[in-house]
């Protein structure tokens, strides 16, 4: 692989090199797996699990069910950071690419396993104790997913299209929502609402294994990261990367959650909470929702990559302000067409969100990993994006519902977001522009405290 200043430029219409393609396509593969496995499962939530895994508890208190059905979508999330801890260690000392093989594994085979596991009818209180041991293995490898996979992006492009590579990672999300939403929307066209219940919803689950099949040869076939080869050549390897990384890159790690609080929560409504609110509450059919949720995920992609590329122009922090200012404006009108029942104002009103989705992840891994130096630039993004991910999305499916039971207006979720987007949004306003800043193996701790104010 050349190093960054011989690459080709996209941007101007050049070739990349199939070593550049292989490259993106390894890390958008691994998000893109990593999204599908978190959208099924957050539809299952949504859809199944509440009375195949939680079911008793319903007579307790009604829509209590449903309520742990969306909690165990939050309690992966806990051991996110724990994942970025350890796979960001890994990371940082024996390389970027073998850890983002492990992961994806890890994650795949988790998923797999939902796919197997006994309802509560047939093993009792087990299943849902396995159902949410299986969710922590998920979160645990999605912790140092992400971060290893920004990194490949990002470490290997050109200084001037730090935006655009690093956006491949980001689509993988709404990549891995369009699989994800073809095989629900064809299994739910093809098959009964009880057969979906009864062994359809495991159908989804148990293709990934397919996925992790394709994404390990395309991941295997990824050289590692340059700047990673040079950090050992110079033998810049930090032994203990977690310690110097809250000794002098604290602020940051807190900023880059922070940052990431809007767009996640915002991104989980899309991901889990207004497909099973239409359907669920509203009374619309599956199928048109579904469709609907496909055509979002399109507008997600290309809003996402266009982020990235914007981020390259006008700068990491403005794309963000841009985005977040978006959401905001957008969150009552959302909810006040969703609210018609008409599945056309349905699938507009969430494409619109994410338009300002797109442009505040699409420069995300570029931000990120100029934040921070290379001998502990794994553990600080993935641990950042961790944490935030927990404040962000992790809960905003249960406390959406919450906020709907208890005051019976949608808009006060729409409030809800806002207040989180007006915090993200004051979060990218307090890190000085990165855009271009060095990812060189010798920038030193003082040099990162320099990218934010």
């Amino acid at each position: 692989m050349a190093l960054a200043s011989e690459h080709t430029d996209p941007g101007n219409g050049t070739r990349m090199s199939a070593a550049d393609r292989k490259v993106l396509a390894g890390t958008m593969v691994g998000t893109t797996i990593e999204w599908y496995d978190f959208f099924i499962f957050a539809q299952a939530a949504g859809l199944v699990f509440a009375s195949l895994y939680f079911g008793p508890l319903e007579g307790e208190s009604p829509g209590l069910a449903q309520l742990v059905s969306w909690a165990t979508i939050g309690i992966s999330f806990f051991f996110r950071p724990l994942g970025a801890v350890v796979a960001g260690r890994l990371g940082d000392r024996i390389g970027r690419k073998a850890m983002l093989v492990f992961t994806l594994v890890m994650m795949g085979s988790a998923t797999a396993l939902i796919g197997l596991l006994p309802t509560y009818a047939q093993i009792g209180v087990w299943a849902p104790v396995l159902l949410m041991l299986l969710r922590i293995l998920q979160g645990f490898s999605a912790g140092g997913e992400w971060g290893g996979a920004a990194l490949m992006a990002v470490e290997h492009a050109p200084v001037d299209k730090r935006g655009f590579w690093g956006a491949y990672p980001q689509i993988g999300v709404p990549v891995g929502m369009i699989l994800a939403t073809l095989v629900l929307f064809v299994l739910r066209s093809s098959m009964s609402p009880e057969a979906f219940l009864a062994w359809g919803w495991r159908i989804p689950f148990l293709l990934s294994v397919v996925l992790i099949v394709i994404g390990y040869f395309i991941r295997a076939a990824v050289a590692e990261s340059p700047v990673f080869k040079r950090m050992i050549e110079r033998k810049r390897d930090t032994a203990t990367p977690l310690r110097s990384l809250l000794r002098t890159n604290k602020r940051q790690v807190i900023l880059s959650a922070v940052i990431f609080i809007g767009n996640n929560a915002a991104g989980y409504l899309v991901i889990a909470f207004l497909s099973s609110y239409a359907q669920k509450s509203l009374g619309m059919p599956a199928a048109p929702v579904l469709l609907a949720t496909l055509l979002a995920s399109f507008g997600w992609l290309i809003f996402t990559l266009y982020g990235g590329i914007l981020s390259d122009r006008i700068g990491r922090v403005r794309t963000f302000q841009i985005g977040y200012a978006l959401i905001f404006v957008w969150m009552i009108p959302m909810f006040l067409m969703i609210d018609t029942r008409n599945i056309w104002a349905y699938g507009i009103a969430i494409f619109i969100l994410t338009i300002g989705l797109g442009l505040s992840y699409g420069p995300m891994s570029a931000m990120y990993a100029e934040m921070f130096p290379a001998n502990v630039r794994y553990s600080g993004i993935g641990i950042g994006y961790a944490l935030g991910a927990i404040l962000g999305g992790a809960f905003a499916p249960l406390i959406a519902q919450a906020l709907l039971g208890s005051t019976g207006w949608s808009g006060s979720i729409g409030l809800y977001i806002m207040a989180l987007c007006a915090i993200s949004f004051i979060g990218a306003s307090l890190v000085k522009e990165t855009r271009g800043a060095p990812l060189e193996a010798d920038r030193s701790s003082a040099d990162a405290e320099g990218t934010t104010r």
